[in-house]
């Protein structure tokens, strides 16, 4: 295989959380005060921080959201997490042919690490990753689609940008990926390629995955 590193997001790649932290997001934007749709949300804020929805209200309204925004947000979407998360389908079994083959991993989430862990766990997923694999928007200055997140995860793991190929299924994390020097494979679940522009491939299932990192299974 080319690639000494394979960087996954979180969300929408590893957990199928989008549709859950999306409708819990756009109904709560509603609720205070912002009307949101499930598909302006996906548009708007798939991919990004928590600072991002903060920024964007602030820009469009002139108004800040309520100061336990996050904290409300967040204990939400735990809470769905812990009752209706799973894994995506095949990831488990691509994260099996990784370690088998002694092939790099880790996750760059724009979410927070509490936020993973508890993804992680809701999810069965969380005996696939040490705590030293886990890379969080917390732990740098800005969030995608700043390269900052995927640089740090690849100094962490001691791995040159150039040698690293970013899973991804947002076009702020794909813009961050190619921002930072590094491949782009696009999970278009979600999304459709054209709504993905400048990944280096792209692929609806994650058994296509092997293929792509010539994992040759």
């Amino acid at each position: 295989m080319g690639y000494e590193l394979v960087i996954f997001d979180n969300d929408g790649v590893l957990v199928d959380s989008e549709p859950l932290s999306n409708t819990i997001l756009s109904a709560y934007l509603t609720e205070v005060g912002h009307p949101t749709t499930y598909e302006e949300s996906l548009r708007d804020y798939m991919g990004g921080a928590v600072h991002r929805v903060h920024d964007l209200i602030l820009e469009r309204t002139g108004q800040r959201l309520p100061a336990d925004f996050d904290r409300v947000l967040h204990d939400r979407i735990f809470a769905a997490f812990e009752q209706d998360l799973r894994p995506v389908p095949g990831v488990t079994e691509v994260l099996a042919e990784l370690s088998a083959q002694g092939v790099p991993y880790c996750v760059a989430s724009s979410g927070s690490h509490e936020r993973i862990r508890v993804g992680h766990r809701s999810a069965a997923l969380g005996d696939w990753f040490e705590e030293e694999w886990i890379f969080s928007v917390d732990d740098v200055g800005h969030g995608k689609p700043a390269p900052d997140l995927f640089l740090h995860a690849a100094d962490m793991m001691s791995v040159l940008p150039a040698r690293c190929v970013v899973v991804e299924d947002s076009r702020l994390g794909i813009d961050a990926a190619r921002a930072a020097g590094m491949d782009v494979l696009a999970f278009t679940s979600m999304t459709p390629a054209e709504g993905l522009p400048g990944a280096n491939a792209y692929f609806g299932e994650m058994k296509e995955l092997y293929g792509l990192l010539g994992l040759g299974v």
